[in-house]
């Protein structure tokens, strides 16, 4: 039977997906993205983080069957039903535990709950194909729009991205890209357009840009780490309606 390192389970997220959703964090990830909001979830070894201004600590890390991951996320399955929700796989890297993640996705459709896995693409195919028959959406990371530096911002192959995109969306899965939009890194309307002309090549329909926040920058410090974004502000909202209407334009007709 496969095992799922999870880190945190959270219920009642609505960002992580369609309607009232669980999401469950599963720890370890291939990629170094310095503005990474989840640093727990970067290793797969347990952690303990220390919220000293909150006197509390927190621990990250515990080894689960999918049975018993799905018997948790279970329990909701009325505020999914009823709003159009599901269950979110998210990290780390979800499809770094590619058979955990299939067998969890299988009990849960059998059970009539829908899965959505949000990844940054950066594995092999062969991980993709074991989940395609269960899972019923895909959230798609897109960081960067050239080989050049999508690897100097996270370590990762830009080419083995690309090919996992074009290779789900031909296989007829239902994608959306998610786009971080961070300053100082991809906020340019010349990245934006590398980044958008990578999505219609692929054939993506559908995409969304997710606005830079310093929300995780207390679990750096719980950590004992220096987060390089520490002082790097939001972009603004009129930036990001300007952006936002830009990529919609451009997804619906295309990069002249």
């Amino acid at each position: 039977m496969a095992i799922l390192n999870v880190s945190n389970i959270q219920r009642f997220s609505t960002g992580d997906g369609p309607g009232i959703r669980t999401t469950v964090f599963l720890k370890g990830c291939n990629l170094r993205c310095p503005w990474c909001h989840n640093p727990e979830n970067i290793s797969p070894s347990p952690q303990t983080l220390v919220f000293k201004a909150a006197g509390k600590t927190a621990t990250y890390g515990v080894i689960m069957t999918p049975l018993e991951v799905a018997d948790d996320v279970s329990e909701d399955a009325e505020f999914y039903n009823a709003g159009g929700g599901g269950v979110t796989l998210s990290g780390g890297e979800p499809m770094l535990q590619y058979e955990g993640a299939a067998e969890l996705a299988a009990i849960l459709k059998e059970r009539g709950i829908s899965t959505l896995v949000d990844t940054a693409g950066s594995v092999p195919w062969g991980n993709f194909e074991a989940v395609l028959g269960c899972v019923n959406d895909f959230y798609f990371d897109i960081k960067a729009g050239s080989r050049e530096k999508y690897a100097a911002l996270t370590g990762g192959d830009f080419d083995l991205i690309v090919s996992n995109l074009k290779k789900l969306v031909a296989r007829g899965a239902s994608v959306t890209a998610r786009i971080p939009f961070i300053p100082g890194v991809n906020t340019s309307d010349e990245e934006l357009r590398l980044i958008l002309k990578v999505l219609l090549d692929a054939g993506v329909g559908r995409a969304d840009l997710i606005p830079f926040h310093r929300l995780g920058s207390a679990k750096y410090a719980a950590m004992g780490l220096d987060y390089p974004f520490a002082k790097t502000l939001p972009p603004a909202a009129e930036e990001v309606a300007r952006t936002a209407e830009l990529l919609g334009k451009y997804i619906e007709t295309g990069i002249e």
